[in-house]
């Protein structure tokens, strides 16, 4: 899979202002490409007491997580950053016959405690909200494989329930920034779902580098970014000195949608199984990253639908 534009010829960060100056990251703006497809939305978050009451206590939970929780140096290490990020959900990959629940080990019980946060449990959901307004047809993409795989796996969990996502991360530190990475694993044409709790001042650090579309933008506290994080380039500016800043994630391997498109079996499955749609499904990789694409929506499109 291509990402859908040449990435950067520099290695630093792109010099650019901010995107907006929305402080409180409240109003959505979509990210268009040359062809007037949205790709990215800096989706914003409800300006409502309770939904900032809900960030709050999400952010509590995580910080209290961080100050209570002994991550072994190696965990605080790693290709996205140096903080201990904690993954829990459906994966698929490196020899699994079927999607698993992810065993978290020793941090099992710390990412149960995530998920049933009820201000976290708010957040997810503001996500598969804006997911469906911003995207229908990729979202509806992403809710047709998921009824397919619980038809087959009735008995797999999601991370939330009503979520299309299958897997969330929660990265936990004092000052959580990423490296430049794309997360090759995912969707390739997907969108995952990033928020941000802190408190720090959004405008002096913490912003989302787009390295691909050479932008800079400001990301506030509960506010939620949605984009394709297979594809485009992106890592984090730190937070000040003495300021905190922690993330959750949520997103889908790429393998789950393949193991469905084949029946839901193995390509070695499939291929010994049923040839003829072993070979039809072969020929129509190529075009698998157009027919992605065809699943963003214009902004003409959606408000026609309005």
């Amino acid at each position: 899979m291509r990402p859908p534009y040449p990435p950067p010829s520099v290695r630093t960060p792109p010099k650019s202002k901010a995107l907006t100056k929305d402080a409180a990251g409240r109003h959505p703006r979509p990210i268009l490409d040359r062809y007037g497809r949205i790709v990215a939305v800096l989706a914003g978050q409800p300006d409502h007491p309770d939904y900032r009451a809900a960030t709050n206590l999400a952010f509590a939970a995580m910080r209290n997580a961080t100050n209570a929780t002994r991550f072994p140096a190696a965990m605080k290490k790693h290709r996205r950053g140096l903080f201990a990020a904690v993954n829990v959900g459906l994966s698929y990959g490196k020899g699994q016959s079927i999607p698993g629940w992810l065993d978290g080990k020793d941090y099992r019980e710390l990412a149960e405690e995530m998920l049933v946060n009820t201000g976290i449990q708010r957040m997810a959901g503001r996500a598969q909200q804006a997911f469906a307004i911003w995207a229908p047809r990729l979202h509806a993409y992403y809710k047709n494989c998921d009824a397919k795989l619980r038809i087959r796996h009735p008995d797999l969990r999601r991370p939330f329930v009503g979520s299309v996502y299958f897997c969330a991360a929660f990265n936990f530190g004092r000052n959580v920034w990423t490296f430049k990475h794309r997360d090759v694993l995912n969707l390739a044409f997907g969108w995952c779902a990033i928020q941000a709790l802190g408190r720090y001042d959004s405008t002096l650090g913490g912003h989302l580098v787009l390295w691909d579309l050479k932008l800079v933008v400001e990301f506030p506290h509960g506010a939620l970014i949605l984009l394709p994080s297979a594809t485009i380039a992106h890592s984090n500016i730190p937070v000040r000195a003495g300021e905190e800043r922690v993330s959750f994630t949520q997103f889908s391997a790429g393998g789950i949608f393949r193991y469905v498109d084949n029946g839901c079996q193995t390509v070695a499955e499939l291929e010994r199984n049923d040839p003829e749609k072993f070979a039809r499904l072969s020929a129509q990789m190529a075009s698998r990253w157009e027919e992605g694409l065809s699943l963003l929506s214009t902004m003409d499109e959606l408000l026609e639908s309005q």
